[in-house]
């Protein structure tokens, strides 16, 4: 079981623990996810290697990266195969068994743990890189969750954080569209009273001792069918904060 802690939300956790199954497969109920992936991947990866001065085709080796709020582990394997010495966290053991047995097929050195980022900061745990990717607009209480992720941080590291807008331009793409409409996602995915603005935001994560060093936008381009950087955070997007 895990450890009780005041951003976790039991609704939530049983929301996802419901698909748990579902992670990998790219055509299920977390299909957006998947056509997500690269665009942050790339993000993350391009991003750390110019704050740590890395290159080569495993950049990271010799970096620690936890993966707060893992799901089934899609940013967790990649960022092992880049050499980052990785810890996917998740509230929900199903999701975190499902991860297990996805890596386990894949060969790829990954060690999983059902907790939560105020046990792992109990624990004096510390990474270089924290990744906090679709998860803040899920927790009950948002200061505390980042506050503690905040402690998780070593000097000189990074935090990742994508999240949702509150828009209206969001509550009619991200939340009536998505899942309304387009039926990209199950209903009731989110919460668009959740959504959090990046300048509430950055208040938070300065609150938890951390300095926003970039915002970035990520927009759905219908054309071409993928996700893309941009200009716009009306709806997606991403946030670099370090320590």
């Amino acid at each position: 079981m895990t450890d009780a802690a005041p951003s976790v939300d039991a609704a939530e956790i049983a929301k996802f623990s419901a698909l748990a199954a579902q992670w990998w497969d790219p055509k299920g109920k977390f299909a957006p996810l998947h056509k997500f992936n690269p665009v942050r991947l790339q993000f993350i990866r391009e991003t750390a290697a110019a704050h740590f001065g890395r290159q080569g085709l495993k950049p990271f080796e010799g970096l620690s990266l936890l993966d707060i709020g893992c799901g089934g582990g899609l940013l967790s394997e990649p960022m092992a195969r880049l050499g980052f010495a990785v810890l996917g966290a998740d509230a929900s053991e199903k999701n975190v068994k499902t991860a297990v047995a996805h890596a386990a097929e894949t060969g790829v050195a990954v060690d999983y743990r059902a907790t939560t980022a105020e046990s792992l900061a109990g624990e004096g745990r510390l990474f270089d890189v924290v990744l906090n990717m679709e998860v803040v607009e899920h927790v009950a209480d948002l200061r505390a969750y980042l506050a503690a992720c905040g402690k998780l941080m070593k000097p000189g590291g990074l935090m990742f954080i994508a999240t949702l807008n509150r828009t209206l331009k969001s509550l009619a793409l991200a939340k009536i569209g998505a899942e309304y409409v387009l039926r990209w996602l199950p209903a009731g995915t989110h919460d668009w009273n959740r959504f959090v603005a990046p300048r509430l935001l950055q208040a938070m994560l300065e609150e938890a001792g951390l300095k926003v060093m970039k915002t970035q936008g990520v927009s759905f381009d219908p054309l071409a069918w993928e996700w893309r950087l941009s200009s716009d955070t009306d709806v997606n997007y991403m946030v670099v904060a370090g320590k």
